[in-house]
């Protein structure tokens, strides 16, 4: 048996502690990710209902960086994948697709509901369930590609979010 009192163990439970303290903030933001300037943070998908056609993804993109970048493309297992920004105008919604969305050095982009999002398009009575993982890349003009995966999330009020992709 180790006697706790020696000075050995004392160091080295030190260590093992200050370790973990430094180690764990890592695993504790285990949905976050970093390719060159660039982190991404808490990529999510909502849960969808089994008639949906498609779903939808958000997440928050922070560049340190000292030049702007781009992101060009966002593939993953669906027949199509699509950058689109929602505004309302006079109480009317209207959904532009993006072809590419730069990230301002310094700057932060967050794909948010009622803003910009990630469109899943072609889920086919296939739905996004809560608790599943939809893994993606991201494609960014400078920085290259970046694997991510969105945790699909309980939905709340999706019919807002899309109703204006009805004729997808």
């Amino acid at each position: 048996m180790t006697d706790t009192k020696d000075p050995t163990m004392t160091s080295l439970t030190r260590l093992m502690i200050a370790l973990s303290v430094a180690i764990l903030p890592g695993f504790a933001m285990g949905h976050d990710y970093k390719v060159g300037d660039l982190h991404v943070e808490h990529p999510f998908a909502r849960a969808t209902p089994k008639t949906a056609m498609t779903g939808a993804g958000y997440l928050t993109i922070l560049n340190s960086g000292t030049e702007d970048d781009t992101l060009v493309a966002i593939e993953a297992d669906f027949p199509r994948v699509m950058m689109h920004d929602s505004a309302t105008v006079d109480g009317i919604a209207t959904m532009t697709q993006m072809d590419g969305v730069t990230i301002p050095a310094g700057g932060t982009v967050s794909f948010a509901p009622g803003g910009l999002h990630v469109m899943f398009m072609g889920l086919n009575g296939d739905p996004l369930e809560a608790g599943e993982s939809v893994p993606a890349t991201l494609v960014f003009e400078k920085a290259g590609r970046l694997d991510v995966v969105f945790k699909v999330e309980d939905s709340g009020n999706i019919a807002a979010d899309h109703d204006a992709h009805a004729d997808h």
